[in-house]
């Protein structure tokens, strides 16, 4: 009697395995078709990609990202600065960071540029320099090298799209 149990639970598992398989196959089979579909296209199909090094739907193709987006972003010495970061459709953008107790506030315009693989971001103004990566109505503010900023205070850098 146990033995059966254990006969049937091992075809059962091997049921189960070989159907992930199949389903994997299918996905890269499907895959491969998608871009060779897309090298044979030709100028007069009309259809352009926004980075044509990256493969692929990416954040920059794919996302909703032009708009305002908010955070109030640490500061060393006070309580935080309330940051709102627009970006267009142009690859321009304009941002104000007001630091909260103070009576100062910035602002600064210019462009940004993604990186090859259309996921991240990069301000190019006149004193912003920051680096965002792109999610889905929101921006994850990254340190100078393009890294996700860790620690307790993670979270206070992801910026809410309005």
């Amino acid at each position: 009697m146990m033995n059966s149990k254990l006969f049937i639970l091992g075809i059962a598992s091997a049921v189960f395995l070989t159907s992930c398989n199949q389903k994997e196959k299918t996905t890269e089979t499907t895959a491969a078709t998608t871009d060779s579909a897309t090298v044979q296209a030709t100028p007069s199909d009309s259809i352009t990609k926004a980075t044509p090094t990256a493969a692929g739907d990416t954040s920059e193709n794919s996302l909703d990202w032009p708009g305002t987006y908010e955070a109030v972003v640490p500061c060393a010495d006070c309580p935080g600065i309330k940051t709102s970061l627009t970006l267009n459709n142009n690859k321009t953008f304009s941002i104000t960071e007001e630091y909260i107790d103070r009576n100062s506030k910035s602002e600064d315009k210019g462009t940004f540029e993604w990186d090859s693989a259309g996921s991240m971001i990069t301000l190019k103004g006149k004193t912003a320099s920051y680096k965002y990566k792109v999610g889905e109505n929101k921006l994850f503010q990254l340190d100078m090298d393009g890294k996700e900023i860790t620690g307790p205070n993670k979270d206070l850098y992801i910026f809410k799209k309005k």
